[in-house]
C-alpha cells in the first residue's frame, strides 16, 4: 500500500510550439523593430510556457495535487472525498490547458490518456498523464487507507 506518490508529466509539443512561437515573434520585432504589441506577447507566451509546460501530480497525506509548472496554478482534493475513479482518453480537441468539457473539468499538457475522479459531491475532474495505470492505482491505494 503506497501514501505518496508523485509524477510529472512535460507538455513537449505546447514547449515546441511556443518556443516558435517566440521565435517567430522575435524574428519580426528585429526585421520590423521593436513594437509595445510584440513585447506584450512575448511576455505572454513565456508566462504560458512557464505555468504549463508540466503538470505534476501529487498524492500525499490523504490529498491528491496538481500543479502546472512551478506551482501558481494548483487544484486539490481530499482522497477520502474522491466517490469512483477511471482511466478516460479524451478527444484531440479537448484541448490542453485548463479547460471546462461534457465531462467536467480537464487539467491537461500532453497526451489523450486521463484519469477522471467523480467527487463524493458529483464533480468530476479528468486529470491528464502520460501513467494513467500508475495515477489510477495511487488513488486507489490513498482510498483504501483507513481514516485515522
Amino acid at each position: 500500500m503506497i501514501t505518496r506518490y508523485q509524477h510529472t508529466q512535460i507538455g513537449y509539443l505546447l514547449i515546441f510550439a511556443l518556443a516558435v512561437a517566440i521565435l517567430a515573434i522575435a524574428v519580426l520585432m528585429v526585421t520590423r523593430g521593436p513594437h509595445w504589441i510584440g513585447w506584450l506577447v512575448l511576455v505572454t507566451i513565456w508566462v504560458t510556457l512557464l505555468i504549463f509546460s508540466t503538470l505534476t501530480v501529487a498524492i500525499r497525506g490523504g490529498v491528491l495535487e496538481l500543479r502546472f509548472g512551478p506551482g501558481i496554478i494548483r487544484k486539490r482534493f481530499f482522497v477520502k472525498d474522491i466517490d469512483s475513479w477511471r482511466i478516460v482518453k479524451n478527444p484531440w480537441y479537448y484541448g490542453y490547458g485548463i479547460r471546462y468539457t461534457p465531462h467536467g473539468w480537464l487539467f491537461r499538457v500532453s497526451g489523450s490518456y486521463a484519469v477522471e475522479i467523480r467527487m463524493k459531491t458529483g464533480a468530476t475532474y479528468r486529470i491528464g498523464t502520460d501513467v494513467p495505470e500508475e495515477l489510477e492505482r495511487a488513488i486507489r491505494q490513498a482510498r483504501d487507507i483507513p481514516s485515522e
